[in-house]
């Protein structure tokens, strides 16, 4: 029997952005860029613009469990990105699923707050995710306001990143992309620090843009893609983090909605990865 092929397969767990420039539809538009098949599974629908979340609905654990039995397995997973969950029963559903399916390559972006400032997670949810899934994940990738909630205290400068990173790792987490772009300065900083591995610190000059709407979930959605097509977790961080930059740079002078508006996902797409798939190979 012969060789057949199989696409490099990414599943989202995350809400759906009806304003097209975060969540799920960010997401989908990440992994057809960098060329992998994407999936989801929709945690919650937002009513969402450029301007803000005007209303959020959820959708049951049970469906949420639905969506993800429906594509693994049939079609199966190479890397999970998790975004938005909203309530205590989503998380676990969300930790049955990596250990039921025995999920290795897993990027938890911890939404709790968005691009507008409005707070999409309550402190329930945020001590259950802590517990179930950051052990779980292969790495978090928590912006500086969702690292103020997980710590409780803010980080006010560059300085205080590996310090405030170690804290996340003594949470639990196996990895940790902590980015320092809401801090001031002509420089971006992200810090990627692992518990079973080396340190490596980020930096580019800031690209001045109104459009970053999305900016996290793209860049955790681009690490997962870069992590199903074979990188390891530097790697993916250090590419996701160079496709975000063109993004943004190429979305800068473009005019979305009256708010923040997208990235340009779109600005260098590549066609579909095609993986040798051995006839022994199952679809999980």
């Amino acid at each position: 029997m012969t060789n057949t092929y199989r696409y490099a397969r990414v599943l989202t767990i995350a809400g759906s952005d009806s304003g097209g420039g975060a969540g799920i539809q960010a997401d989908l538009k990440t992994f057809a860029a960098l060329g992998c098949y994407g999936m989801s599974a929709i945690t919650a629908l937002t009513a969402q613009n450029t301007l803000g979340v005007q209303g959020i609905h959820a959708v049951p654990p049970a469906f949420l469990k639905a969506q993800i039995q429906s594509v693994v397995e049939d079609i199966g997973v190479d890397a999970l990105k998790i975004g938005m969950l909203h309530e205590p029963a989503v998380v676990e559903v969300v930790a049955w699923a990596i250990d039921h399916y025995q999920l290795t390559r897993v990027v938890l972006d911890p939404v709790m707050v968005a691009t507008s400032g409005d707070r999409l997670m309550a402190n329930e949810t945020v001590q259950v995710l802590v517990r179930e899934l950051f052990p779980r994940a292969s790495v978090i990738t928590p912006n500086l306001d969702e690292a103020a909630l997980l710590l409780g205290h803010e980080i006010l400068d560059a300085d205080a990143l590996n310090q405030a990173a170690q804290d996340l790792l003594a949470m639990g987490a196996k990895a940790v992309l902590l980015k320092g772009g809401h801090l001031a300065g002509d420089e971006v900083v992200d810090l990627l620090v692992q518990a079973d591995g080396p340190s490596r610190r980020l930096a580019s000059p800031r690209i001045a843009s109104q459009n970053v709407h999305g900016t996290g979930c793209t860049l955790s959605s681009a690490m997962a893609a870069y992590l199903a097509l074979g990188h390891d977790l530097s790697e993916s961080v250090a590419l996701a983090r160079t496709f975000i930059l063109g993004a943004i740079a190429h979305g800068a002078d473009v005019k979305t909605g009256h708010g923040h508006g997208p990235l340009n996902h779109g600005f260098l797409p590549v066609p579909l990865h095609r993986i040798t798939n051995p006839p022994s190979t199952s679809n999980t």
